[in-house]
């Protein structure tokens, strides 16, 4: 049986590895994709915890960046899509940064 110390140390690594997994999302999309399947594996594994919230910002952040990239995708001849696909581009390292730095401050995120 793992005590709580251990038990945070695992998720801890946990939450670090998938924001660096969001991180390489950038150079190889299917990263993205892995973080996201690890967030809902283990999420139930952070309930009552200060990281709980960061499984949610992690899961959300995926499934919002997967929608705005479909769009951007979708409208790429238009020549809107390239600006969805910068915008949304913008706004996953906001969430990561922001994530992080909530991360190391030992903070729920929102």
């Amino acid at each position: 049986m793992q005590t709580n110390q251990e038990k945070e140390k695992s998720l801890k690594s946990i939450v670090n590895t998938v924001y660096i997994l969001q991180t390489l999302s950038f150079a190889i999309g299917l990263t993205l994709i892995i973080g996201a399947i690890i967030n809902y594996v283990k999420r139930d594994d952070a309930r009552d915890t200060w990281l709980y919230s960061h499984f949610n910002w992690q899961i959300r952040t995926f499934w919002f960046t997967l929608l705005w990239l479909i769009v951007g995708g979708l409208l790429i001849n238009t020549g809107l899509g390239i600006f969805i696909l910068m915008a949304v581009s913008i706004w996953l390292a906001y969430r990561i940064v922001k994530g992080w730095l909530k991360y190391f401050q030992r903070e729920e995120v929102k």
